[in-house]
């Protein structure tokens, strides 16, 4: 069936419920468990332009047009990272979708590109460790598609391994940003250049991570074996420092420091000539970056996670949706206090929805 573009769909609601998913066990287990929970909703989502993607891009979409891309991309995550392709097989077989639908809900990103769909935001993110104060990574999570509906938070206990994560999702992600019980946080940033080709997806590299590193120094060395499929920036935490990692095509670039603040466009100065943001967008990606470094400073150590919300509930950090789906906006906005083993958000427009928090220390999840 082909999907035709409209870009006519009723803008998000109020800021919804957060599902905690417990994803434990062999990885179709995890993966079942996932879909399992969110059945209706996925179908749903998938049948909804092929998880929206058909109100975005321009031209006709088609999953038999996206065949080709798919099973390209699945070969890589099969090579790479069997144990997410094995967990996508699950998350298939528990939603009631085809695999090649459940791999469509890992690449809408890559499906999108970044010559056909021009960025005007994405996310703002800030990292601190080091001091008397626990670790912290904050972040905006500025997307299209009106994704305010589709976010949950994972649990992931894989069965024979004492490590373990709380991942934010959206619509079927196994992974987009998150802390695992190591310490370990990973937040993100787009940025944009290179050529974008089949590869791991960046957030199932992020989600790789998560499983199989403990801190800012193994995911540094762990990222520099992955072969991505696009261009992104990775903001990784511990207890005893933070880093960014651009990556463009298969090079990469990391700055550790004490604090790091990113935005959307590249900060080395190896990379910054190859930057394919557009110049709104990257000037508006320069003064968020301004903004996040400024308040940053002003924000004692010791800031509770109420106090970091604040500072990413304002503009221009808040990016505010104009009712355009193809446009992005703020869509949650997430407090990781690694040390501690939590993970905040706020869904939605953060300045109009209020906390929901879950720990890993023990599992537990403020109501929603």
């Amino acid at each position: 069936m082909t999907q035709t573009p409209t870009g006519d769909r009723a803008g998000p609601g109020p800021a919804p419920h957060v599902p905690l998913i417990r994803a434990h066990g062999t990885p179709h287990a995890r993966g079942h468990h996932h879909g399992t929970a969110l059945g209706a909703q996925l179908r749903a989502f998938v049948g909804d332009g092929l998880a929206r993607l058909a109100h975005i891009v321009p031209g006709p979409l088609s999953l038999e047009s996206l065949r080709p891309l798919l099973a390209a991309h699945r070969a890589e995550i099969e090579t790479q990272t069997p144990r997410l392709m094995a967990e996508i097989r699950g998350l298939a077989a528990g939603a009631g979708l085809s695999e090649e639908e459940a791999l469509l809900l890992q690449l809408r990103r890559e499906i999108m590109g970044y010559r056909r769909i021009p960025t005007t935001g994405d996310c703002t993110t800030y990292a601190r460790a080091g001091g008397d104060a626990p670790p912290v990574l904050a972040q905006t999570v500025d997307l299209n598609g009106d994704l305010d509906d589709q976010i949950s938070v994972l649990r992931v206990a894989p069965a024979g391994s004492p490590r373990h994560s709380l991942v934010l999702s959206f619509g079927g992600l196994l992974g987009y940003l998150g802390i695992n019980s190591d310490g370990l946080a990973v937040g993100l940033n787009l940025v944009l250049g290179g050529t974008w080709r089949p590869g791991l997806p960046p957030y199932l590299a992020i989600r790789h991570l998560l499983d199989t590193t403990s801190g800012v120094d193994e995911a540094v060395r762990e990222l520099r074996g992955l072969r991505l499929s696009s261009s992104r920036t990775l903001v990784l935490c511990d207890m005893r420092k933070t880093a960014w990692v651009e990556i463009l095509g298969d090079d990469l670039r990391v700055a550790e420091a004490a604090v790091t603040t990113h935005t959307n466009h590249f900060l080395h100065p190896d990379f910054a000539p190859h930057d394919a943001l557009n110049v709104f967008a990257q000037n508006f990606s320069r003064l968020r970056l301004e903004t996040c470094r400024r308040e940053l400073a002003a924000l004692p150590p010791e800031a509770g996670v109420e106090d970091h919300f604040a500072v990413l509930s304002r503009a221009p950090l808040r990016v505010e949706g104009n009712g355009d789906i193809r446009r992005e906006h703020t869509v949650a906005a997430v407090v990781l206090r690694p040390g501690l083993g939590e993970l905040h958000v706020r869904p939605g427009d953060p300045a109009r929805s209020r906390t929901r928090s879950f720990r890993l220390h023990p599992a537990e999840v403020t109501p929603a």
